[in-house]
């Protein structure tokens, strides 16, 4: 148990006692630097149930704890305040607990708990871009939390294969594409379908142009340009089931999906199930017809079906057009009855997605609710803001697309002139060094993007996310291989137990450590990896101020030298651990 529960119990216990009351919680904080203490009860929140002197009920409680619990040693009353001073074998048998364990901070999964969540979600008609990265690193990491809290986490996309957007690309290769194929022009899949989407908007374009020189207003001539009707027919063929055009649908999405893959490698994302848009837009059809008959939804005139969320504070919802064609939402409510059915133990569910769609997620999670699915009260929207570039830092294609392909590259190369300069790499082979390039580089992205709390926009440098001082990846990693390097020079037995008192920088450590588990916990529970990282720089401020202050291998006491080591390899542990969850790796050396 730590500290914290042990005294929350304790103080309501000396609550109970001292005024025979019973208080709901007890509301702890650090206590400040400049005042004697490893733990602060708040006393201002006690007020409600009994009226007094803060100071006096301070001093009530703190002279029962010291009496009541064998950890409190001493205690000090600072205003509305109660500083408890803690025995330092609690923190060393605290330690001891935790040194070897290696599943430190984490919660094994319950089986009948699965929560699934939902990232990535591309479409098949242009490479992944540097929104998706944002959208991918939030979405994995936030999988990982949450299996690092004891939930079973199924991680999963559903894929935009079909649609007008689509036919696009495919019309536009079939007219100029000379039969190219990645293989013959060494393109990644993604990258070539992307250029004929591109190629497409272009002489769409053109077509518009010239009808409005011949006469046509601009709104006619985007509606009449020959590319664009033929694109249309090609999607009604699509959906007859053309042979034709579906072989090519399926050849051109298959380059797409291997451009994909590599990408996904590279950024370190992986998922447990997909799904296709294509398979599911017919879904929601039935559930709406059987949410007709329980008065779910309600049909007008023109035969179109509607749900009616303005008691709720929302507006009408169109679920099926008035031809019985479904709308987005039609296959949202289907997707997520689909994934239940596939995987029962699902209990909620994560959908990553820009905060543009906002509203949309409020309206689903509202019918499915009233549709009647128990779990639709575990539905989270994890939404967040835009990811912006200083202009000129990086080129784009189109000059507003960032490639997320282009901006891995970059990172690495980022990490290479900055590395170069710092001159910290010497006897590497170029292998090596290249590799920690890589792995710096990435490093800095995902935690430059994951620091930030997921709803805030983010102006992202990539030559500051590089730097090896302050909050940032690189900084972190730093830490860690430095510590790596004490442990290579530690050549002697350092896996005993022992008993030494503590060292102030020591025991801060320590504290630093205790909150772990908690802190998983809470960003678990606020979907946010912010609170990782954020734990993660603070753990290697306090390890970076230990380190200068605190001999470590050349300390006389071999007793201390022993705990020290285990320490130092503890935060490592820790620091590893932690970037885990974000989906960072840490360099052995650097």
């Amino acid at each position: 148990m730590n500290i914290q529960s042990l005294l929350e119990a304790k103080v309501k216990e000396a609550f109970l006692s001292l005024y025979e009351t019973e208080i709901p919680s007890v509301e702890f904080q650090a206590t400040r630097k400049d005042f004697e203490g490893d733990i602060t009860v708040v006393i201002f929140p006690l007020l409600r149930y009994k009226k007094g002197n803060p100071v006096q009920i301070g001093e009530d409680i703190g002279n029962y704890l010291v009496k009541n619990v064998t950890d409190i040693i001493d205690f000090n009353v600072v205003k509305g305040f109660l500083n408890l001073v803690i025995n330092d074998s609690f923190y060393i048998n605290f330690f001891n607990t935790i040194a070897t364990d290696e599943n430190f901070g984490y919660v094994n999964p319950s089986e009948n708990d699965a929560v699934m969540v939902e990232y990535s979600s591309p479409n098949t008609n242009k490479p992944l871009h540097l929104g998706h990265i944002r959208n991918n690193l939030l979405g994995y990491s936030v999988a990982e939390i949450l299996k690092a809290s004891g939930k079973n986490v199924y991680k999963t996309q559903i894929i935009n294969d079909r649609g007008i957007h689509i036919c696009k690309s495919m019309l536009a290769w079939e007219k100029f594409g000379n039969g190219e194929t990645p293989e013959s022009t060494g393109l990644k899949g993604d990258k070539l379908v992307g250029n004929y989407y591109v190629k497409f908007d272009q002489e769409y374009k053109k077509q518009i142009a010239d009808l409005v020189t011949q006469g046509k207003t601009e709104e006619d001539a985007k509606k009449e340009a020959p590319l664009l009707l033929e694109a249309q027919e090609m999607l009604r063929k699509w959906e007859a089931g053309d042979e034709a055009v579906t072989s090519l649908w399926k050849t051109m999405n298959q380059w797409v999906y291997n451009g994909f893959d590599v990408t996904y490698k590279n950024l370190g994302v992986d998922f447990d199930a997909l799904y296709y848009e294509s398979n599911t837009y017919l879904l929601g059809k039935e559930v709406v017809e059987d949410g007709l008959t329980k008065g779910v939804f309600y049909k007008k005139e023109d035969g179109s079906v509607w749900c009616d969320l303005t008691d709720d504070g929302l507006d009408e919802k169109l679920v099926l057009r008035s031809d019985g064609t479904a709308v987005y939402m039609t296959q949202d409510i289907g997707t997520a009855i689909q994934r239940v059915k596939d995987y029962p133990t699902v209990n909620g569910m994560v959908y990553t997605v820009g905060n543009e769609q906002d509203y949309h997620f409020k309206v689903l999670f509202l019918i499915l609710k009233k549709i009647g699915y128990s779990w639709a009260e575990q539905l989270y929207h994890l939404s967040y803001g835009m990811v912006d570039l200083p202009s000129g830092k990086m080129k784009s294609r189109e000059g507003t697309v960032v490639d997320a392909d282009d901006l891995m590259v970059e990172m690495a190369n980022t990490a290479r002139e900055i590395s170069q300069e710092l001159g910290k790499l010497e006897g590497y082979t170029n292998e090596e060094k290249e590799e920690l390039y890589k792995i710096i580089g990435m490093g800095a992205l995902k935690y430059f993007i994951l620091k930030v709390d997921p709803k805030k926009r983010i102006l992202f440098d990539p030559q500051a996310s590089v730097d090896f001082q302050g909050n940032t990846g690189p900084f972190v990693q730093y830490t860690y291989a430095r510590i790596q390097s004490i442990l290579r020079k530690a050549d002697f037995d350092y896996s005993q137990q022992v008993n030494i008192d503590l060292h102030n920088k020591e025991k801060e450590l320590i504290k630093q450590l205790e909150l772990y588990p908690e802190v998983i916990q809470q960003a678990a529970a606020n979907y946010s990896p912010a609170l990782i990282a954020n734990f993660t720089y603070d753990l290697v401020k306090e390890f970076n101020s230990f380190y200068q202050n605190v001999s470590i291998l050349g300390e006389e006491n071999q007793d201390k030298k022993v705990f020290r080591v285990q320490l130092s390899k503890k935060v490592a542990d820790t620091i590893k651990s932690a970037f885990n969850l974000l989906g960072i790796q840490v360099p052995e050396r650097m």
